[in-house]
């Protein structure tokens, strides 16, 4: 029998297998709808590895992009990598939502929970929004955001693919939105986007505060500022973590776990942890024009 609730303390859904039904037996159609109203989904019971996980994404997806800093693990199941490398504390963040390469869906298939932490943290980004005091609302309506990073050659052929040029490199970023870039002379990128802290959800089409803020912000690696170069106030950051702190859910992996996450809405991040055991697998997809 399949059963599904909301997990404890949670907006997710969970889908719990209690028999030995296939998560590929579970209707298409029903799914997308829990995962369309939720935007959480936890299948749990029916132990999953990454290649299950892969095949099960293949139902709902249109394509599927890599992480520039994330590593294939397996040839022949190509696009799966582990998550984030290190063990420590990963601040909330919308997968590639400081590029205007932002995937619909984040799929995270669990091997080996660490045994101890490691839990993966989500916020609602709907909530934070309605949360966050008006003058910080006012603040982010009126301000659009600027992300500035480099990417070394190896990172964007592994993202482009192995046999990308500069060509290639091109033909991807001329003509995007809120996109500017430099190529430098090592064959680096420089590239610069300008968006807004605030997205319309891919389902309701609600405000979000969906983004890669806090974590470009704490990263020493990243620049992010106001598209007119003033600096983001650190009260402000400080009131937006708050807010985030009160709104921390979490899934407590066990082995054989999937989950799906709508990046249009939820930001994640990651408790940190010292077991060196941990096996956690992620794949970016784009959904099917499914209604």
């Amino acid at each position: 029998m399949i059963e599904t609730n909301t997990l404890l303390f949670s907006s997710a859904k969970l889908i719990h297998n209690n028999t030995a039904q296939s998560i590929l037996q579970l209707p298409a159609q029903e799914t997308l709808g829990y995962f369309k109203e939720f935007g959480v989904v936890l299948f749990r019971g029916f132990d999953i590895d990454y290649a299950q996980m892969k095949t099960f994404a293949e139902k709902f997806s249109s394509r599927f992009i890599l992480d520039k800093e994330r590593r294939v693990i397996d040839p022949r199941n190509q696009f799966v990598t582990l998550v984030d490398p290190g063990m420590h504390y990963v601040s909330p963040h919308c997968e590639n939502a400081n590029s205007p390469f932002r995937p619909d869906v984040i799929w995270f298939c669990c091997g080996v929970p660490a045994s101890q932490g490691g839990e993966t943290l989500f916020w609602d980004g709907v909530r934070v929004w309605q949360e966050l005091s008006e003058e910080l609302q006012e603040l982010f309506v009126a301000k659009n955001i600027r992300y500035l990073q480099k990417f070394p050659a190896a990172d964007w052929k592994h993202f482009l693919g192995a046999g990308a040029t500069l060509v290639d490199v091109k033909r991807t970023l001329n003509g995007i939105p809120g996109l500017s870039y430099t190529i430098n002379e090592d064959q680096s990128i420089s590239i610069e986007y300008v968006c807004s802290a605030v997205v319309k959800t891919k389902y309701g089409h609600q405000d979000a505060f969906a983004n890669s803020l806090i974590a470009e912000y704490k990263n020493p690696r990243g620049i992010v500022a106001f598209e007119d170069g003033s600096p983001i106030p650190s009260t402000a950051i400080n009131q937006i973590q708050q807010v985030m702190n009160n709104l921390t859910e979490v899934i407590s992996w066990q082995p054989g776990d999937l989950v799906m996450i709508d990046n249009s809405r939820f930001l994640h991040g990651r408790r940190s942890f010292t077991d060196t055991k941990r096996r956690i697998y992620a794949l970016l997809s784009y959904l099917k024009d499914n209604k």
